[in-house]
């Protein structure tokens, strides 16, 4: 009996079994990058949302930037505007209406000055005075109407010191301040200067030689 030799496969019959192993594994293949994909969604869902909602804070912040600056230059262009108009009435005014360019001025002399009155001498202060100077010349300008050669320097040093400790006067003296003295508080004065013992006026001429004018 005589065995058949097999016939070889005809080669569009291999083609069509490779493209049946094809259409096998392609499906597969498909779902397993479809799992990836998903799979690798599910991981960085909120990385991708946090992205998401950076990009759009950073949108915002860009647009709102932007107009700020829009609306900043507006306004500046509106002020120079207003500026450039004042400017102009300012000028129209000016040459309808020149302003005029004279001032006057108070001017406040810094020499003192005395003034008597009936019962009283006042003394206004210059530059460089003080409550004790104005009570020394108060106490001269009595003693020039009413001399008395029984006082010495010493005395009047007690004098003009009394006299700045008893007059009635608030706050400092400035130019221009005008302190009041009464003739009865300089006689006053006078006369408890003659009840100083030798001891009391010695000790009072180390002020004494300080001052030239008594």
């Amino acid at each position: 009996m005589l065995r058949q030799k097999p016939q070889p496969n005809h080669p569009g019959q291999a083609r069509k079994e490779g493209d049946n192993q094809m259409e096998e594994y392609t499906p597969q293949s498909q779902d397993e990058k479809n799992q990836q994909i998903k799979r690798w969604f599910q991981d960085n869902l909120r990385i991708i949302v946090s992205i998401i909602i950076v990009v759009a804070i950073a949108g915002g912040i860009y647009s709102y930037s932007n107009r700020g600056t829009s609306d900043t230059a507006t306004d500046s262009g509106s002020d120079q505007t207003a500026q450039d108009q004042n400017a102009a009435t300012d000028t129209s005014n000016t040459d309808a209406k020149p302003a005029s360019t004279s001032t006057s001025t108070t001017k406040v002399s810094t020499a003192s000055s005395s003034q008597e009155t009936e019962s009283s001498f006042v003394e206004t202060a210059g530059k460089g005075d003080g409550l004790t100077t104005l009570a020394r010349q108060a106490a001269a300008n009595y003693l020039e109407k009413n001399a008395d050669s029984a006082l010495t320097k010493e005395h009047k040093i007690y004098v003009e010191d009394y006299l700045r400790k008893n007059v009635t006067h608030s706050g400092g003296v400035h130019i221009g301040t005008s302190v009041e003295f009464s003739k009865d508080l300089i006689q006053k004065a006078i006369s408890q200067s003659k009840n100083l013992n030798d001891k009391q006026l010695k000790n009072l001429q180390k002020y004494s030689a300080r001052v030239s004018t008594l």
